[in-house]
């Protein structure tokens, strides 16, 4: 179920940008930009938030749950958090800066 969004909760849903050479890449020659978002806000959330925050309207919307990842660093373990991510495609013109 999604929670009703409103301007002040906007910037809850998307935590921040995924910023990798995958995502770099995938921006600069296909218009597609990936996102951290909170786990329980869903595609509609997302897409709203986007248009109010980057003022750009996304073709399609793919959400990823990406599980935690046990770990081992210098001898201890560890468990590496997991996240879940949403992938926003533009149409050709749109743009979205990252300052």
């Amino acid at each position: 179920m999604t929670k009703n969004v409103n301007k002040r909760n906007l910037t809850s849903v998307i935590r921040k940008p995924r910023v990798t050479e995958k995502a770099n890449i995938k921006a600069e020659t296909q218009n597609v930009y990936t996102f951290e978002i909170n786990k329980e806000f869903s595609k509609r959330d997302v897409r709203e938030a986007v248009e109010q925050i980057y003022k750009v309207v996304p073709i399609k919307i793919n959400i990823t749950n990406l599980p935690a990842k046990n770990v081992v660093s210098r001898g201890k373990k560890g468990v590496q958090s997991g996240v879940k991510k949403a992938v926003v495609f533009l149409k050709k013109g749109d743009k979205i800066e990252f300052i």
